[in-house]
């Protein structure tokens, strides 16, 4: 069966979740260009610049296109076009999305958590790059670029930024500059977003296309100096053996769930806001394209400056190369303090940092928000709803960073990092919406649904990665990341404390317990038999799906 007009996901005063015929206007993209922009500005991020080329190179070089770019096919572009379609079709966004199988709400549940956790630390790195990008104007940009290699260096990074305690159990002060840049960007945050997508589908032109900019300039300079052949073979230059190792499949994995931004919600509140009619398959395809296009970019960007780096330094690249964050803010500037008009460069890359960080930020505060307003009844017609929403969105997670601020910032940081939006709790979400779709709605019957919205059916491709190949990548990998789990370690020389290990824990299973509590809490609260309890017999639930294949 296929629907006659979207359902928009409005709660009924039973609580039983979308009412049949309940409808409301939703707000749509003034253009869809604004929709494509703004995906790019999520899902185009930090990690594309710092952690794919570091991979690459950890994995063997160009060979680490093979294990991506096959799991990009079977893993990241079915999820992504499923989340994306799944805002178009429902109306939605990450919560009530979920009322085509109302059992699994859940998922809708675990997705905000992960998302709010996203929020709350991420901002962290865009407060560090708002800090560098002024020091960078603390002297003549066309000043002799020798005061910038102490900018630059390390100890800079670790004891004048950061300034960090011996522990996660020695807080100590918090930093005032730190906190002013973190106010800084909270607010720019909040006056992206506090109107809605037709004011955010217009910044993110600026946001989204300004580092493709930035990058080509680093790339046009990077490739003219001295030894940036050699990094850029370094980068690119193909370790077969490196395929018989299980963790390079492995990274390319985790990698395309980070980068491609899968489970976190924000890409069904974007969907959510298109035209119904909009051929949002052929959408998944370009930002996709565009996505991983901007990965492989960015890597010769970074190795052609890292080349000129070791060449100037008579040291071999992968004594330069530095991993996530260290590449972004002590490898790579201090490669660009090298150059002449040192500085001017420096600028150029914290802007671009800046840029790319602040509309994956927004986007993950817009689908959070949209999440939230959802829940609201139609009749809710606050004329301030949104604007109070994202303002109490963002001062709680002002409130929670200001403990990232302190000299034990570093270590509740990496806390956040390493189990609230992990490889683990994404794999566990992505998985249960292959498994939902395809074995309690159906496979089949949303294929139909795509095909009444953009006109034709996509190919069967999609269908048989939903039921079958893709949760059996996401849970192998899952298992994978299980079985060889290791305690968290600052710089391997500092383990977290048990009370530490369970703080993160807690993060993480706050999000993954969504699901299955959600789920066992219907069941338990229904009186009756399923057919009996409305909950449970919509027309989009596992029940009836069940039946009718029987």
């Amino acid at each position: 069966a296929v629907r006659k007009k979207p359902l928009t996901c409005v709660k009924d005063s039973s609580g039983a979740g979308a009412s049949p015929g309940a409808y409301q206007e939703r707000e749509t993209w003034t253009r869809q260009m604004d929709f494509i922009m703004s995906c790019v500005g999520f899902a185009v991020g930090l990690g594309n610049v710092w952690r794919f080329p570091y991979l690459c190179y950890k994995n063997g070089g160009g060979v680490f296109l093979i294990p991506y770019l096959l799991i990009v096919f079977i893993g990241g572009i079915p999820i992504f076009f499923l989340e994306i379609a799944l805002g178009q079709f429902m109306k939605a966004g990450s919560i009530n999305v979920w009322n085509i199988a109302p059992l699994f709400k859940g998922l809708g549940y675990s997705s905000m958590v992960i998302v709010f956790f996203c929020n709350t630390y991420y901002i962290m790195v865009l407060a560090w790059g708002f800090y560098y990008l002024i020091h960078s104007f603390t002297a003549n940009l066309f000043a002799n670029s020798s005061w910038f290699l102490t900018f630059c260096d390390f100890e800079f990074s670790r004891n004048k930024v950061l300034n960090i305690s011996s522990g996660l159990d020695e807080p100590g002060s918090m930093s005032w500059e730190l906190t002013l840049c973190l106010m800084a960007v909270w607010i720019m945050v909040y006056f992206c977003v506090w109107k809605g997508v037709k004011s955010t589908g217009k910044i993110v032109y600026f946001t989204a296309t300004f580092p493709y900019v930035v990058l080509i300039i680093l790339f046009v300079r990077g490739v003219t100096l001295p030894g940036a052949y050699e990094g850029i073979m370094y980068y690119i230059k193909p370790n077969w053996s490196k395929l018989q190792e299980a963790q390079v499949w492995i990274d390319a994995g985790t990698q395309i769930f980070f980068s491609y931004a899968i489970g976190l919600g924000a890409l069904t509140a974007l969907g959510s806001y298109n035209r119904f009619n909009n051929d949002c398959y052929k959408d998944a395809f370009v930002l996709a394209l565009i996505n991983s296009g901007t990965s492989f970019f960015a890597g010769f960007v970074v190795f052609s400056i890292l080349g000129f780096m070791a060449a100037e330094q008579g040291v071999d690249i992968s004594q330069v190369a530095e991993s996530g964050p260290g590449l972004a803010f002590i490898a790579y500037p201090k490669a660009v303090s090298l150059m002449p008009v040192a500085p001017l460069w420096a600028a150029l890359f914290f802007f671009m940092l800046l840029m790319l960080g602040l509309d994956s930020q927004f986007v993950g505060v817009e689908g959070f928000v949209t999440g939230i307003l959802d829940l609201f009844p139609a009749s809710y017609n606050h004329k301030y709803k949104r604007e109070i929403a994202v303002a109490l969105c963002c001062g709680l997670c002002f409130i929670i960073d200001l403990s990232m601020v302190t000299q034990g910032g570093m270590y509740v940081f990496q806390l956040f990092d390493y189990y609230s939006a992990s490889g683990m709790t994404l794999l566990w979400q992505a998985f249960w919406e292959c498994v939902v779709v395809a074995w309690v709605y159906g496979a089949d019957r949303f294929m139909d649904d795509v095909a009444r919205m953009i006109g034709y059916r996509p190919f069967p491709w999609m269908k048989w990665c939903w039921a079958f190949i893709t949760p059996c990548v996401c849970i192998g990998i899952f298992l994978f990341h299980l079985v060889n789990y290791k305690p968290l370690t600052y710089n391997t020389d500092y383990i977290y404390p048990w009370w530490g290990e369970v703080i993160g824990w807690c993060m993480a299973l706050s999000s993954m317990l969504c699901i299955p509590v959600s789920l066992l809490y219907k069941l338990f609260r229904a009186k009756g038999s399923f057919s009996q309890v409305p909950h449970l017999n919509s027309r989009y639930s596992v029940w009836i799906h069940v039946s009718s294949v029987c």
